[in-house]
């Protein structure tokens, strides 16, 4: 069984779709196409594509038909992911010394996935039984509401979700003198703007990869992140357009960038190939990780460009910017997204908190 990917000839988007032993698995196309149809990026159809392989997979090793599935399938499905892939098939329980295959979230998110799928295949007349009210599906993802959904809304419900428990990760931030390093590490105008450009602003990967120069106002200092369609495949995450102020400096760097290297190339896109092929085409996501993996052993900094995103969105709050202000220059969606990635505080936080409070200075009792 092998994910594939699928280009509409008509509109050029591109999807996923799940093939298996005898052609096309049904009712994951079926699913793939809603996702395609109500424009979700192709890297969400192609992450829910994998994770329907890793379930239509397990299903076929234990004989079990996907319409039929009971609760007890879903925990036995938790138990397969977590074994390394060469034991999957066979009987006996992983060892804990083995290690588990699957992380706590990445079976979460394959979790939500095939939940997401059965909500979809119950509003097209599927017969779950006991599935869609014994399995709540995640809050972030949308929930299956039956129909009068609003009469008994109120009512209490017995559900419970089906996930495992994990601990928050702090996002990895990168100290000034490592974004530095980096910036400093750049062999042209071109890669500099645009680290400095996921540094000084925040802005995805994605996003950067589809600016265009209509989107920088110079004189305002200013960029707009604008959800398009880019023939480089690259993608603004929100669906709102939104203003993120910039330094003067990042746009003196972006002129210097024009003047030095850009030239009078004839093209819309901001970031583009100029020393590889094809020539004056939108850079991609695959020339920004050639990128990264040279400038990762230039650097000795192991790093992802989102880690700017992080370092940006972390030192925006220690520094009392409003987390409404935050949130709104990240494009999130809502104020929970960024409290709950970003408000985390190190020790140093704490110790600084303490110190501004007085804490340290005055005490009432001798320790």
């Amino acid at each position: 069984m092998r994910v594939t990917k699928v280009l509409d000839p008509a509109s050029d988007a591109v999807s996923f779709t799940l093939i298996g032993v005898t052609g096309v698995v049904e009712p994951a196309e079926r699913y793939l196409r809603y996702l395609a149809d109500t424009e979700r990026s192709p890297n969400t159809i192609k992450a829910h594509a994998h994770d329907l392989k890793d379930w239509f997979v397990f299903l076929d090793e234990y004989g079990n038909d996907w319409q039929s599935v009971k609760l007890e399938d879903v925990g036995a499905f938790i138990r397969w992911l977590r074994r390394p892939p060469d034991m999957r098939g066979q009987v006996f329980s992983v060892l804990p010394a083995i290690g588990h295959h699957c992380g706590e979230a990445t079976v979460n998110r394959k979790l939500s996935t095939v939940s997401i799928f059965y909500q979809h295949a119950a509003r097209h007349g599927l017969d779950l039984g006991e599935l869609i009210t014994c399995w709540d599906p995640s809050a972030r993802q949308g929930g299956w509401k039956p129909f009068l959904h609003h009469i008994s809304k109120g009512a209490a419900k017995q559900r419970r979700a089906v996930k495992l428990p994990t601990t928050a990760r702090i996002p990895r931030l990168l100290a000034p003198n490592e974004v530095q390093r980096i910036l400093d590490s750049c062999g042209h105008l071109r890669d500099r703007l645009l680290f400095a450009l996921l540094h000084d602003a925040g802005i995805r990967i994605g996003e950067a990869l589809g600016l265009r120069h209509e989107d920088i106002a110079v004189a305002e200092r200013e960029i707009t992140i604008c959800r398009r369609d880019n023939i480089n495949g690259a993608r603004a995450k929100s669906p709102h357009s939104r203003t993120v102020p910039v330094t003067a400096e990042l746009i003196r760097l972006y002129a210097d960038y024009l003047d030095a290297e850009y030239g009078d190339l004839d093209c819309d896109y901001v970031f583009v190939n100029l020393w590889g092929r094809p020539y004056g085409r939108a850079m991609t996501y695959a020339a920004v990780h050639d990128l990264v993996r040279r400038l990762r052993h230039q650097t000795g900094i192991g790093f992802e460009p989102h880690w700017f995103r992080h370092t940006y969105a972390t030192r925006l709050l220690r520094e009392k910017v409003p987390v409404e202000v935050v949130s709104k220059l990240l494009g999130h969606a809502s104020l929970t997204t960024t409290v709950k990635t970003y408000a985390h505080i190190s020790s140093d936080d704490a110790r600084r908190a303490l110190a501004d409070a007085g804490w340290f200075a005055s005490r009432t009792v001798t320790i």
